[in-house]
């Protein structure tokens, strides 16, 4: 299906209001939860860690059928997480409003990418980082469109173009689902021949999973542990048949809502699963948030999500710094910027 360029502009633009929610929603805090998880183990181990970025595989025995796809050769041969820590650059090439990914032409976003790495390696030596570009690939829209689905799906020109871009760069490259209306299955299924490439990866966003049938950007939506099982078994299998290493699946959580029944998600040794803090304020807003949404509900990994804009957009407020972030217990495992 195909929509405008403005249409995927105008809902960038929503995204960002929506990824901050309301100020009521984003206040109301819970406790520090005292259990033990993965999460909390794993980025204990990581700190210890002084390997080298994934090794380039030479030959790749996966086939996706595309040969432009299959021309791409960089290729991790292990599980990423937690021997490194996954540093991310959000957006769509489309669109400057959505985030860093499309605000700024190819060379001068992965200098800043670098940049922006090279801090955070500084802050923590011993865990290396591994550079990560995060695709909105299927971007929830505010028109049902032909099929009623409330999303636009990228096309193959577009989603290839940022591959390419990973490939050349030795990042890997998180093709991320707003799913609007639409059977997340579908969603899946339409970007599975890019993720039988070893460097691809999956992000989940619920604030765009309108379940309630609202339309995206007017409520936040929600996933429930089934859905996040759903994008777990499918990566999985994923894996198996084309014997890769490890995805890693990316979920999106900034209130309390957004996922449903997290004692239920269960995990499987072919996925890793990250829950990232996804909302904007100041810091102490965002700690809370970490604290209340991520850390209280464990699950496996912790990522955290930093706004070049929006961090600033109440007065005093200010975006977090590596030290600062990597002071939180558990340490994140995965960062993003927008």
């Amino acid at each position: 299906m195909r929509f405008s360029i403005a249409a995927l502009t105008l809902l960038a633009f929503s995204h960002l209001t929506g990824c901050s929610s309301s100020s009521k929603e984003t206040t109301e805090r819970g406790k520090l939860a005292p259990e033990a998880s993965a999460a909390s183990s794993t980025s204990a181990t990581s700190s210890d860690s002084s390997e080298t970025p994934p090794a380039l595989s030479s030959t790749r025995a996966v086939s996706t059928g595309d040969s432009t796809l299959d021309s791409l050769t960089y290729a991790p041969t292990e599980a990423i997480l937690p021997k490194h820590r996954i540093f991310a650059y959000y957006g769509n090439p489309h669109s400057k409003k959505m985030g860093i990914l499309g605000e700024y032409p190819k060379e001068e976003m992965l200098r800043r990418l670098d940049n922006e790495i090279e801090n955070w390696q500084k802050a923590d030596p011993k865990t290396p980082i591994q550079p990560a570009l995060h695709l909105v690939a299927i971007s929830a829209q505010g028109a049902p469109g032909k099929d009623g689905g409330y999303r636009m799906r990228m096309s193959d020109k577009t989603i290839k173009k940022v591959l390419k871009w990973g490939n050349e760069h030795k990042a890997i490259v998180f093709l991320d689902i707003q799913r609007g209306h639409a059977p997340l299955a579908g969603e899946m299924k339409f970007l599975e021949k890019y993720l039988k490439l070893p460097f691809v990866h999956l992000g989940i966003d619920p604030e765009f999973s309108m379940v309630t049938g609202a339309k995206p950007g007017t409520k936040i939506g929600s996933y429930d542990a089934a859905d996040v099982n759903q994008a777990v078994q499918f990566l999985s299998r994923v894996v198996r048949e084309n014997n890769l290493p490890p995805k890693v699946l990316v979920v999106h959580r900034f209130t309390q809502g957004m996922i449903k029944n997290y004692k239920n998600i269960k995990l499987d040794p072919n996925v890793q699963i990250v829950m990232d803090m996804d909302g904007w304020g100041p810091p102490v807003l965002k700690k809370d948030s970490y604290k209340d949404y991520i850390v209280k509900e464990p699950v496996q990994y912790t990522g955290f999500k930093l706004f070049y804009k929006n961090d600033f957009r109440k007065p005093g407020s200010r975006i977090m710094t590596p030290e600062e972030v990597l002071a939180l217990n558990p340490i994140p495992m995965y960062i993003q910027y927008q």
